[in-house]
């Protein structure tokens, strides 16, 4: 038997650190876990409140000069950089709809 190997990180590129955690916590649900300051910049990850222990999604300054060419390439392309997963699609879409 092999090793079963998780994703346990994973990142997305986002301008703005605090537009991007209030978005993702206010908006779409998520809840921080780890927020530590480095510089300019900090390490911030949020998590499913499904999962706490689960997945943490890095938001990722664009910071580094590399990270806004790859983030523009994949927005022109129309290529999303992660996908998420709901239960009920409707809902949700209803949900964030009523938000604005």
């Amino acid at each position: 038997e092999g090793i079963m190997l998780q994703i346990q990180l994973t990142s997305l590129l986002v301008e703005d650190q605090d537009c991007a955690l209030r978005f993702y916590t206010e908006v779409l649900g998520f809840v921080k876990k780890t927020e530590i300051p480095m510089g300019d910049v900090k390490w911030l990850t949020v998590v499913s409140p499904k999962a706490p222990n689960g997945v943490e999604l890095t938001l990722e300054p664009t910071a580094f000069g590399p990270a806004k060419v790859y983030q523009k390439a994949l927005y022109d392309a129309g290529i999303p950089q992660t996908a998420f997963a709901v239960d009920n699609i409707e809902q949700e879409y209803q949900r964030l709809l009523g938000l604005g």
